[in-house]
């Protein structure tokens, strides 16, 4: 099977000053249109983020947003660092956090596509990342709400990931998590080995929470910035 993975996947955070919240909403509403005229960009989501503790609407944190985007090559992800977009939330932000990774395994959709394409199987021994995004089926939101805080509880623990946060299209409903692990062991570990989380996904297939998931991971290329205060230690 051919390896049609983008070359490069980014993932930017920007914090901003609660002062300037009405800047970024708008800056939200406006900035997909321009991403998506930029050369090389397979596939883009400008997403709100939270802690990923309850997944409802006091997870969310309405001073960071974030912007995912995979490329056909490093140039064209190089050239988004210095486009408009990315230089507007960096002239309004008062943290940044910039994430470069390359698909190691994708499986489901997203509104309908295959952003992280169909990566060819590779080891890799560095540190990994995670992402996570479902479309809770409307019906199920409450079941899923009452099974997410034993699973969050545990991914906040230690040992734990280098980094965990919620993101999502909306607040309620269309979510995920997007973390980063010293390595691929330690983040099977948490997935397969820790109780709770082996039980979420043992329920997944039972229940039918999701209209639409997808799970990705990550080599974890390049990361530059800090989030909420602390750089991202062995990454």
């Amino acid at each position: 099977m051919g390896d049609t993975a983008p070359a490069v996947v980014t993932l930017h955070v920007w914090q901003v000053p609660p002062r300037t919240l009405p800047v970024a909403l708008a800056r939200m509403a406006v900035d997909p249109h321009r991403v998506r005229r930029l050369s090389g960009l397979r596939f883009a989501k400008l997403l709100g983020t939270g802690t990923g503790t309850t997944f409802g609407v006091r997870d969310a944190d309405p001073t960071r947003w974030a912007l995912l985007a995979s490329w056909d090559d490093a140039g064209a992800a190089d050239s988004f660092d210095d486009s408009t977009v990315v230089r507007g939330w960096d002239a309004q932000a008062v943290e940044r956090l910039r994430v470069r990774l390359r698909p190691l395994a994708s499986r489901g959709a997203w509104s309908r596509q295959k952003p992280f394409g169909d990566p060819r199987r590779q080891r890799h021994t560095g540190p990994v990342a995670a992402l996570t995004r479902a479309r809770i089926a409307p019906r199920k939101l409450a079941t899923f709400w009452r099974a997410v805080p034993p699973v969050a509880a545990d991914l906040h623990a230690r040992p734990g990931p280098l980094l965990a946060m919620g993101i999502g299209e909306a607040p309620i409903g269309w979510q995920g998590t997007f973390s980063v692990w010293e390595s691929a062991a330690a983040m099977s570990d948490f997935a397969h080995r820790r109780a709770a989380h082996a039980d979420a996904i043992r329920r997944t297939a039972e229940e039918h929470w999701y209209a639409e998931e997808l799970f990705a991971r990550f080599a974890v290329l390049d990361v530059d910035g800090s989030y909420r205060g602390r750089a991202v230690a062995g990454a």
